[in-house]
């Protein structure tokens, strides 16, 4: 089962940044008033933003305005982490009680954000205020307006704690935020997501040393974020965690962080084996049904032929990648070694059958009819 991380942040009660002056009056008055039966989902309050308002810059400040100023912090649940809720779970119970902690405020606005158009991300990371580096992970967003990567935190936006209660105050400092700027505060697990030419490691965030070094190799993040949206879930998850290891990995957050991300690379790689050797072994057992038939209906040899080297290539790639996936998991190993197994033992029989094909396919038409006996099938695909 796929696993999922809550983050959850204390907010503290007294704002950190001063607040930023509002130049959009208009735009929060227009999207408070969007009905309470349009706000059921991230599509429906997506349609009435894209409705009412043209740029894109409006539209993220709706996105921002209604995220900060309608969902309320749980602070008594911030500690009560559930590792198998999904994103749309996420979401969904958040629009539904206008609660939530960090990653839910981080999860809709994302959402939404992707929804009227805006490429947008939700950013893991850890926090530092009034020179505290926080114990605990938080999740903001980055958005890309006019070609130009910004932060928004809609949890840090949203108000601040007294004495164990949310108090809710909208702080424009977290909205569209330069990365220059958020940087001080706010520190990415994958220095991808600072949108820095020049990232600074995890030992300078903790020292409070920002300052750009040029001496360093510039990166093009821009690019590289395209780079990065065009490779695979698990290509991303590979590159994401060689960037963090590179980085420094400097406190708890980030081991944990990095250890689960290699763990669901290993997740991820075991799956793809078993979807291509579940493949497999059922072509392989249609094959046999087609065989036990005495290849009836008729088809052409060409056709007998890649019934069975269709199923018989699938099982030698499994091999080919279950070999090659390295070292295993204490988690995994027992599922792995049965799955090798079963791909070994399935590879044995495609490939009496692939004999027998070969064998069958060099004979005469008369000869062919004497080859025939029953084969039971190999069994069923590993669920």
């Amino acid at each position: 089962m796929k696993r999922y991380i809550v983050l959850v942040v204390i907010l503290y009660s007294i704002i950190a940044k001063g607040q930023v002056k509002n130049n959009y009056e208009v735009v929060d008055k227009q999207i408070s008033k969007i009905e309470a039966s349009s706000t059921k989902s991230t599509k429906d309050i997506a349609n009435y933003i894209k409705d009412n308002f043209k740029t894109d810059d409006d539209k993220i400040r709706a996105v921002y305005y209604w995220t900060a100023s309608t969902i309320s912090y749980d602070v008594e649940n911030m500690f009560a982490v559930n590792f198998n809720e999904s994103k749309e779970d996420k979401i969904n119970k958040t629009l539904i009680s206008k609660k939530g902690v960090c990653v839910n405020y981080a999860e809709v606005f994302n959402d939404i954000a992707n929804k009227v158009g805006i490429e947008s991300v939700v950013v893991e990371g850890y926090t530092k205020q009034n020179g505290f580096t926080d114990y605990i992970s938080h999740a903001w967003c980055g958005a890309k307006i006019e070609g130009k990567w910004y932060a928004f935190d809609p949890t840090w936006g949203s108000g601040f704690i007294v004495k164990g209660k949310f108090v809710k105050k909208i702080n424009n400092y977290y909205f569209k935020t330069d990365p220059s700027k958020i940087i001080t505060s706010h520190m990415p697990f994958d220095y991808l997501w600072q949108f820095l030419d020049y990232p600074i490691t995890n030992e300078a965030f903790y020292k409070g040393n920002f300052a750009v070094n040029k001496s360093k190799v510039k990166i093009d993040y821009v690019r590289e974020i395209e780079k990065y949206n065009s490779l695979s879930e698990i290509e991303k998850l590979i590159s994401s965690a060689d960037r963090m290891e590179k980085n420094g990995v400097k406190n708890a957050m980030i081991f944990d962080r990095l250890a689960y991300k290699r763990s669901e690379v290993e997740v991820l790689k075991v799956n793809r084996i078993v979807s291509l050797f579940n493949e497999g072994v059922s072509e392989l057992n249609t094959f046999i049904i087609f065989r036990n038939n005495q290849f009836k209906p008729k088809v052409s040899d060409d056709e007998i032929r890649k019934m069975i080297t269709s199923p018989k290539d699938k099982l030698v790639k499994s091999k080919e990648l279950i070999d090659s996936i390295g070292v295993i998991s204490k988690n995994n190993q027992a599922n792995v070694t049965s799955l090798l197994n079963g791909i070994n033992q399935t590879l044995t029989q495609s490939e009496e059958h692939f004999l027998f094909v070969e064998k069958y396919l060099s004979k005469s038409k008369l000869a062919r009819k004497t080859m025939f006996t029953k084969v039971s099938w190999f069994g069923v695909p590993i669920n």
